[in-house]
């Protein structure tokens, strides 16, 4: 069926999807720093698709490779155009079971000539052996190297899309809101709820009393505890869902970050809510405080590797360059945070990164009194490393649906 007199129904969003596509594997680029031209003048539906197609094109696309390969008789260059279109092709029809006569007349017109020709032969190729997807994605092998022995486990966690975790702003009301959502908890303040959830739709969005926010994301600010009063610094604080659990927990808080365009979803959340911080927008190499804080919690800029679960892009856009470049930045920032700290003050660092270099390594070079974590104060399952860090990624609790990668150290200054 044609759309708009000669454009085919569904076609502008696998045009979006290419394009996102493109952005990741050829100019190495997020997916998000895509999405606003690819997506733009889509209807909503249109827009989930053509993110679904990109996301699980990116979880799956050693696998989809790996297929392709098998039915050429000469091997597509990897940047190659017929390449990305076959990919997204066996994308719609193994992962969100799009039969494969919509797949090609949705996604041969973004071919011509003897490429649509030959997209339209290997899928067709493959439809007709039956092929299947492994139960668990494969990694680019430079990423199964990076993440050792760990690998086969975490790639377990990145079959699918997360679920959908909340935090309350109030964890004595746990039950109550699990029991309205009907959502699971993995420790009080928690709720998981299936994916897919309309977030604006679900009760208690309007009256703030809860904001999404990953079970392993919500660990570093539980591991301050009650504020009571005293003052804390969330440091680079966008989009802010630890500002909001410090302020919960009866911090005064001042959030810094050095994107003021960031920091008005902050603004927007802290309305939502009724809590209340300080908002600065400024660059944390530059800014100064008026008086030290009682505690400082740095959420550093990372590659975000840990997050591979909901943007699949960084399994392939990451790598030694990107990696060295955060954790110089990171180790700046600890160095020069540490001096903010009253004494017996408590600096929490945390990277949502699976590379050992953003994590273990940097707490190597502290020089702060170690508070090591334990494990009563970490849910069910979880548990502190002998040095009492703690190290999350997408193959643990997956009974319960799993969680984003963390590294998360806690040092106290004597």
């Amino acid at each position: 069926m044609a759309k708009d007199g000669n454009e085919i129904a569904g076609l502008p969003a696998r045009k979006a999807a290419l394009r996102m596509l493109d952005g990741v594997l050829r100019r190495g680029e997020t997916l998000e720093q895509n999405e606003a031209a690819a997506l733009r003048g889509l209807p909503a539906s249109d827009a989930g698709l053509a993110r679904a197609i990109a996301a699980e094109t990116l979880r799956w696309l050693v696998d989809f490779d790996a297929l392709i390969d098998s039915a050429t008789r000469e091997m597509l260059p990897k940047d190659a155009k017929p390449r990305t279109v076959l990919r997204l092709m066996l994308a719609q029809w193994l992962r969100l079971d799009t039969p494969p006569h919509a797949v090609v007349a949705t996604a041969l017109p973004l071919l011509s000539g003897g490429p649509k020709r030959l997209a339209h032969g290997v899928f067709g190729a493959l439809t007709k052996r039956g092929v299947e997807l492994p139960a668990a994605p494969t990694l680019p092998e430079s990423v199964a190297q990076r993440w050792g022995e760990r690998a086969g486990a975490i790639v377990a966690g990145l079959a699918e899309p997360p679920p959908l975790d909340l935090t309350l702003r109030d964890p004595s009301q746990t039950a109550e809101w699990a029991v309205k959502l009907g959502a699971d908890s993995l420790m009080p303040g928690h709720l998981r709820l299936s994916r897919g959830q309309a977030v604006h739709g679900l009760e208690g969005f309007e009256d703030g009393a809860w904001w999404v926010q990953d079970l392993a994301a919500s660990l570093p600010a539980r591991l301050l505890g009650d504020g009571q009063g005293r003052r804390a610094l969330d440091l680079c604080a966008a989009p802010g869902g630890k500002t909001l659990q410090l302020a919960a927990q009866g911090w005064q808080v001042t959030a810094l970050d050095i994107s003021a365009k960031r920091l008005k979803l902050l603004e927007e959340n802290l309305k939502r809510t009724g809590l209340e911080a300080e908002v600065i927008a400024a660059d944390a190499f530059k800014w100064e405080p008026a008086a030290p804080f009682d505690a400082i919690l740095i959420d550093a800029p990372c590659t975000a590797t840990g997050t591979a679960r909901r943007h699949p892009d960084v399994l392939h856009r990451i790598g030694p360059r990107q990696i060295e470049q955060m954790a110089e930045v990171q180790a700046r920032l600890i160095e020069r945070a540490s001096g903010w700290l009253t004494p017996g003050g408590v600096l929490v660092y945390a990277v949502c990164s699976l590379e050992s270099e953003e994590g273990e390594a940097q707490a190597e070079k502290v020089s702060l009194a170690p508070d090591p974590i334990r494990a009563e104060e970490l849910p069910a399952g979880l548990s502190p490393t002998a040095h009492g860090t703690l190290r999350t990624d997408p193959g643990m609790l997956p009974e319960h649906g799993g969680l984003d990668g963390f590294f998360i150290v806690r040092w106290r200054k004597s």
